[in-house]
């Protein structure tokens, strides 16, 4: 009899621990929370956009926290976007907020073709409208995300809408078109030369011309019915984007890999500032923007200078300017989080780098949307920055920090500077005779990149520092560093750099790297960046090379915070190739993205008397 009852309580607590086991987070929000999903946003043109809806349980009007995304979030899917979503949904609502969720335009359940950030901006306006005039919305907005749920926000923000109060955008670089010398267009380029991630990216993201769609009208009883079965996600077999990025011509990369049809065969043949990018989704530096907003940049992203950029922008408007703050982590693409005690980017640890975002977060809400007198103006940094190689959080008013002067260092070298074993230099003043550096650039067979400030190329670029003196061994990189250092130096802000090159063929790139070098030899990349000569003298208009000609190049400006430790050394890496990071320029000076054969160009930095090639350190005194 004993042993039966024994049973039956093993029995029980086993059922019970079970049924804990299986609850979800769903479960947990529908406990405190009034969810309604599949609702159906109309917009001014009638097509209606899919929101999730997750409030408290309350008769008191709340504010809003709204994400919107080109992602899959249908509650049945098992995906790590769907925990996340009711994760940050459960959080909000835990903290008397509604937390609000959609679709873009022609995603999913959406109605409406996608367009990448080319769907009308005034979806956003009006999805404001509609979350201000609920019955339970305070009538107050604020917008969240990292990545794709936050480059949509500063147009959006641009149109001025009242009820949106207050802004997070994190890892933004693909919502920002021109911003002074930035000509990225949503990260699409870099110098003129194409950033090849979006490639990989909307091959898993972009909707094929022609796709299954549940049919317009559909009640939000029928979506949530039929979301149990199709949730209208494709299976795209998976690519090996290492030798998918290397197809030529460029334009035929998707086709390549039976790849859907869509937007991109629009968007490969723009030039930099072809009129299209400016119809669009993207924020330009010639639109108004008087939003308060928590801006999180990383070191290792995409596009931290014209993200940095963005943030200088929007302090100088003198309504908003003052409401504007930064922080700036040493992490990859959207990794905030996911820093540690031992932070690990790439190869190199770069300490500690924890900060607790969920106060940073709510902190920002409180003080905006419900006027909680936290203190939140007079205690948060302007500017949060990590220094690697320090490995500290530091704080600043401005952005590069107070105290920077800006330290030459000029290229010089015997004429052979080709590789690690050349004799590039980096010294403190300029050589007084050009004796400059040649190697042979061929498309056929690019610079690897290795490494770097990357985002959404699979399995082909693994974002991060690594040590890049076994790549240095080649002889179309041409290597100039300094001697160690006899005291340590922070170099924070904005790296700019004057190169006077040459070349044999029309039209070629021009590459640059900058790198921390240990006393083992180590040689640690911090950023990068690449210009394309026929864009030397702006975005507007296309001027070729002439052989036997020097010509001035300015670099677009790196980024970076990083203590070069006493007996470190400052290295300059130049070729001009940085593949599948950037495209190859065929040296034809055709259009790149539809040529399958490239020609070698013989190119060459000038150093020296009137050709003086520099890099500028920021270097905080």
């Amino acid at each position: 009899m004993k042993t039966r009852f024994n049973l039956l309580i093993l029995l029980v607590l086993f059922v019970t621990g079970s049924a804990w086991a299986q609850k979800t987070v769903l479960d947990e929000l529908k406990e405190i929370a009034i969810v309604d999903q599949k609702v159906m946003m109309p917009m001014r043109d009638g097509i209606r956009l899919s929101t999730d809806i997750f409030r408290p349980k309350t008769n008191e009007k709340v504010p809003v926290i709204f994400s919107r995304t080109p992602y899959n979030f249908n509650s049945w899917g098992n995906g790590e976007m769907n925990t996340r979503t009711y994760r940050t949904a459960l959080e909000a609502v835990k903290r008397g907020y509604a937390y609000v969720v959609q679709n873009e335009r022609g995603r999913y359940f959406s109605e409406g073709d996608w367009d990448i950030l080319g769907t009308p901006l005034t979806d956003g306006y009006d999805a404001l409208e509609w979350m201000e005039n609920q019955p339970w919305c305070n009538g107050k907005v604020a917008l969240y995300g990292c990545s794709s749920t936050a480059e949509w926000q500063m147009a959006v923000a641009a149109l001025d809408h009242p009820a949106l109060t207050a802004m997070i955008p994190m890892g933004f670089g693909a919502g920002v078109g021109r911003v002074g010398d930035y000509y990225e267009q949503g990260n699409w380029y870099r110098g003129g030369a194409t950033q090849m991630l979006f490639i990989a990216w909307l091959y898993g993201v972009q909707n094929d011309e022609v796709r299954p769609m549940f049919p317009p009208g559909t009640t939000q009883e029928q979506l949530i019915r039929n979301s149990r079965y199709f949730d209208l996600a494709p299976e795209r077999p998976s690519v090996d984007w290492s030798e998918g990025l290397a197809h030529l011509p460029v334009k035929d990369i998707l086709k390549n890999v039976n790849g859907p049809v869509g937007v991109f065969d629009d968007m490969v043949k723009r030039k930099p500032n072809d009129p299209d990018w400016y119809k669009g989704g993207l924020y330009h530096d010639d639109m108004p923007f008087k939003k308060p907003s928590f801006w999180f940049v990383s070191w290792y992203d995409v596009s931290s200078s014209p993200n940095l950029a963005l943030f200088n922008h929007v302090r100088k408007d003198p309504d908003a300017g003052d409401d504007q703050y930064l922080v700036i982590a040493p992490t990859l693409h959207c990794a905030y989080t996911r820093a540690t005690e031992e932070t690990i980017v790439g190869e190199r640890n770069v300490g500690d780098a924890r900060l607790d975002y969920d106060k940073l977060f709510y902190d920002w809400y409180d003080y905006w949307l419900k006027g909680v007198d936290n203190g939140l103006k007079q205690r948060l940094p302007r500017v949060q920055y990590y220094t690697m190689g320090m490995n500290k959080w530091q704080t600043a008013e401005t952005w590069p920090p107070q105290g920077v002067q800006m330290q030459n260092m000029y290229l010089s070298s015997g004429g052979k500077a080709n590789s690690l074993y050349g004799d590039g230099k980096l010294t403190a003043s300029a050589p007084k005779t050009d004796n400059g550096d040649g190697f042979a650039y061929d498309p056929m067979n690019p610079v690897p990149s290795y490494g770097g400030n990357v985002c959404c190329t699979g399995n082909a670029v693994q974002g991060g520092s690594f040590d890049q003196s076994g790549m240095e061994t080649r002889h179309d990189i041409l290597v100039y560093t300094s001697e160690p250092l006899e005291e340590g130096m922070e170099v924070s802000g904005f790296i700019e750099s004057t190169l006077y090159v040459s070349s044999d063929a029309k039209d070629t790139d021009f590459t640059i790297k900058l790198i921390d070098v240990y006393p083992d030899g180590r040689a640690y990349n911090l950023d990068e960046t690449i210009q394309r000569a026929r864009y030397r003298e702006g975005y507007d208009k296309e001027v070729w090379m002439e052989d036997g000609q020097v010509y001035k190049i300015d670099m677009t400006p790196m980024s970076t915070s990083n203590y070069f430790a006493k007996g470190h050394r400052v290295r300059i890496e130049i070729s001009s190739s940085n593949f599948p990071r950037f495209d190859r320029n065929m040296n034809t000076g055709g259009n790149n993205y539809d040529e399958a054969t490239g020609v070698v160009a013989n190119n060459k930095i000038h150093h020296g008397g009137k050709y003086a090639s520099v890099v500028r350190l920021p270097v905080k005194k």
